[in-house]
């Protein structure tokens, strides 16, 4: 059984034979859910961390007004509840977005793997400041930057995320969200994204067909969006060596 952890982590630096197998240990039990299934709500007591072996799930708060801010958009290889670390409780609801399959890792398990592989330990370390960088670019999104550089901003961060998945993913994707859900993500309405798409569709940097996308002209997209292309500076040359 291959791991979808070790693949996901596998990304950013090779791993022993040693290393791949210890996360495949993590892996053995599997709970599936269907779409729109919750697999966590907010405040619910946490025990177990998740990976995500298939499907596309998402997290999010509901603010004081009844709102719905999405946090992250959540593929396969993804740590769910890494919080269940350092909290007793979720600080977020997780959702299933399509037909989704997860690993249950109990969080003793982690404390062996840390003991046993610690450039394991330290890689899941690295892993989560990548995600933290990513919602403080989310952040400075939403508060400093235009409703069309926030959906750009989004559209690319997507594609990057399935191109990691499937190399053979071009400029053409699906996106696999509603309009709703982009707007969750990027402090809209539907209808604000609408015409922030259209006006992407106007100026010649996107085409839509359904729900797949073309980047017509990635590089002007990119300007857009401000984008910066993060995985370009990352260090790793600190982690300690495999056993």
């Amino acid at each position: 059984m291959a791991s979808y952890l070790a693949e996901r982590l596998g990304e950013l630096i090779d791993l022993s034979a040693n290393e791949q197998a210890a996360l495949e240990g993590l892996e053995q039990r599997e709970r599936t859910l269907r779409r729109g299934a919750i697999l966590l709500r907010e405040n619910d007591k946490l025990t177990e961390l998740f990976v995500l072996k298939r499907g596309t799930m998402m997290s999010y708060v509901i603010l004081p007004d009844g709102s719905r801010q999405i946090l992250r958009f959540l593929f396969r290889g993804d740590l769910i509840a890494m919080a269940g670390l350092v909290y007793r409780s979720s600080p977020e609801t997780v959702i299933a977005l399509t037909e989704c399959a997860v690993a249950l890792v109990d969080r003793s398990a982690v404390a062996e793997l840390a003991v046993g592989h610690p450039r394991l330990s330290a890689l899941l370390v690295a892993a989560g400041q990548i995600e933290r960088v990513a919602l403080t670019d989310r952040l400075a999104g939403l508060g400093r930057t235009s409703a069309k550089a926030r959906v750009a901003a989004l559209l690319i961060e997507i594609r990057n995320r399935l191109r990691v998945l499937d190399p053979t993913i071009g400029a053409t994707f699906t996106l696999g969200l509603t309009q709703e859900e982009i707007g969750d993500a990027t402090g809209l309405t539907a209808v604000h994204v609408n015409r922030m798409l259209r006006q992407l569709e106007q100026d010649g940097l996107i085409a839509r067909n359904g729900g797949r996308f073309t980047m017509l002209d990635e590089a002007g997209l990119a300007r857009t969006a401000h984008h910066v292309d993060r995985r370009a500076g990352l260090d790793l040359g600190w982690l300690p060596d495999p056993r």
